[in-house]
């Protein structure tokens, strides 16, 4: 007897599943708070040269002030305020009926030396109206999400391997307590470089929070039941979306956004000690007094005492036999890439996970461009998710899976470079077209999680599913990047974001359909069905070519 029917003597998803899900799904819905933050806390708002006005000068009362900032602050070519240069010397004339755009393109202007005056309109206060990270410095809020990013890819190492060490509870009781203190530091850094640092940290433990969460989740639960779950927890990460959107509506100052977001996480920290440790972990551990300790405790909760009083170390070895001796057969990185067919499964997997988060923050993580009410756009972006996953599951279900990811990603490609030939000034239709790609992509990610777990063997289906979310994890700390590619051609980085996720669908196209087929056990197995494919691929070919030669036949 596996360790799955082992639970399901012991209550199945009973009272015990039930309570301990949704303990750990509470703390998702504030993930969405983290990664998506800094729509918000680095929102920039309207912005001008800091000028000083003469005193006593009369021609200041006769003028709105707008009219009169274009004797201090040139045009730019949308015959707006330029929000980087200002005039060296005041330019009175320009104000003048008769003025004319040569004789402001004759005269001298300088960077803002004095700071820049933002509009409060939109933002109170941002990370990026506090350090001026405006202009010349305005890359560096994209580096910012960059380092949280870089940060959830290193933790995603670190705590992995720490997990297997030392637990799950306990990584996860530590990455509550250290989202919670680095969070509420960035609140208060005095600097930018306090605050990216702080955001590093809070990356790491947001990995750490996500590996250790699903974890737990899936060693305490019926296999018959986890996907249920997986998409109940999913979509708890979609509702947080809808709460990051009404928080950052009721307090656009950043630092006290940043406060309420990282708050919660204390009393996760304090609840978290109640959370009982993986058994399965515990046993192939070395641990299996504690283990059966544990079971005993599901099996009083799930009201099956007498099924957890027959339990005993003794016991407990003999039912897990199975998997313990599969579990002590070693695989390491190199089994990804051993075989012709794990190689195409494993570069096909690095594409589709590289891409499709890699377009998801590209999209998801500059929501002004769109020229809607920034609030709204995060509902909308939000709301998309649900019918998106909900037809994702249909199409894999009922189609197959390698269509539904070819085709997920594709469509979010196509409606990704459909906004490069979209005036701004159409920003209803722009946001249809990003509202449309960015629920592909959130498809993209329901089927990769689900693919990707069916294309890789037993023996190293974890290391593979490793594979997948370090690529998603680079795609992400990318993604931000490539918007200062925008600085040379305004519509390069939307070229590039939807220029990957179509490349990777077409690799989608080359990997095997996994619905309604067993999953493979071992690296041989993968070997052999491809070659059984290529074969039937080839039989048809030539089945193909005699009817083409041979009209006759085919009319038959």
């Amino acid at each position: 007897m596996a360790f799955a029917e082992l639970l399901d003597r012991l209550g199945g998803m009973g009272r015990f599943q039930v309570l301990y899900v949704a303990s750990l799904a509470v703390p998702l819905l504030m993930l969405a708070s983290h990664n998506l933050l800094q729509n918000f806390t680095a929102g920039i708002p309207d912005h001008r040269c800091q000028v000083h006005f003469p005193a006593n000068e009369t021609r200041l009362v006769n003028g709105s002030q707008e009219e009169v900032l274009q004797a201090f602050i040139p045009m730019d070519g949308q015959q707006k305020l330029d929000k980087c240069r200002r005039f060296v010397t005041v330019q009175w004339q320009l104000l003048e009926a008769n003025r004319t755009s040569a004789n402001e393109t004759e005269v001298a202007t300088e960077p803002c030396l004095d700071g820049w005056s933002y509009s409060k309109e939109l933002f109170s206060h941002t990370i990026v109206t506090e350090w001026d990270l405006v202009c010349e410095s305005k890359t560096l809020k994209q580096m910012a999400q960059s380092i949280y990013m870089a940060g959830i890819l290193v933790g995603s190492a670190l705590f992995g391997s720490l997990s297997d060490k030392f637990g799950r509870k306990a990584l996860l009781v530590w990455c509550y307590l250290q989202m919670a203190t680095t969070g509420t530091c960035a609140a208060f850094a005095p600097g930018f470089t306090a605050y990216c640092t702080f955001r590093f940290l809070a990356g790491l433990a947001m990995s750490g929070i996500t590996l250790n969460s699903v974890s737990l989740c899936m060693e305490w639960i019926p296999t018959h039941i986890r996907a249920v779950v997986g998409t109940f927890n999913g979509y708890c990460y979609t509702t947080g979306q809808f709460i990051l959107a009404g928080i950052a509506f009721a307090i656009p100052d950043w630092r006290w956004l940043q406060l309420t977001v990282s708050l919660p996480f204390f009393i996760f920290f304090l609840y978290s000690w109640l959370f009982v440790e993986s058994a399965r972990w515990l046993a192939t551990a070395g641990k299996p007094e504690r283990a059966v300790d544990e079971l005993k405790k599901v099996a009083k909760i799930n009201r099956r005492k007498e099924e957890g009083d027959k339990l005993n170390t003794e016991v407990l070895s003999s039912l897990l036999q199975k998997d313990l001796s599969s579990i002590r057969s070693r695989h390491t990185m190199a089994d990804l890439i051993r075989t012709p067919a794990m190689r195409k499964i494993s570069s096909g997997v690095s594409f589709v996970w590289f891409s499709t988060s890699f377009a998801y923050y590209g999209l998801a993580m500059d929501l002004q461009d769109f020229g809607v009410n920034i609030y709204l756009t995060q509902l909308i972006f939000g709301a998309v998710d649900f019918p998106a996953k909900l037809i994702s599951v249909l199409t894999i279900t009922f189609v197959g899976r390698r269509f539904s990811q070819a085709f997920a990603l594709i469509l979010a490609g196509l409606c990704i470079l459909t906004n490069i030939f979209i005036p701004q000034e159409l920003s209803t239709m722009r946001m249809v077209f990003a509202v449309i790609g960015k629920g592909s992509l959130a498809a993209s990610f329901n089927c990769a999680y689900i693919f990707s777990g069916e294309l890789f063997p037993t023996v190293i289906r974890q290391t593979g599913m490793g594979l997948g979310g370090t690529m998603a994890r680079v795609g992400g700390i990318v993604a931000p990047l490539v918007r200062i590619t925008g600085e040379y051609l305004p519509s390069l980085p939307l070229v590039i974001y939807g220029a990957a996720p179509i490349v990777s669908g077409i690799a989608a196209c080359f990997l095997p359909e996994t619905r309604n087929m067993p999953l493979p056990e071992t690296a041989e197995q993968v070997e052999r069905r491809s070659r059984k494919a290529t074969e039937e691929e080839q039989q048809m070919k030539v089945l193909l070519n005699s009817s083409k030669l041979d009209p006759d036949r085919e009319a038959s």
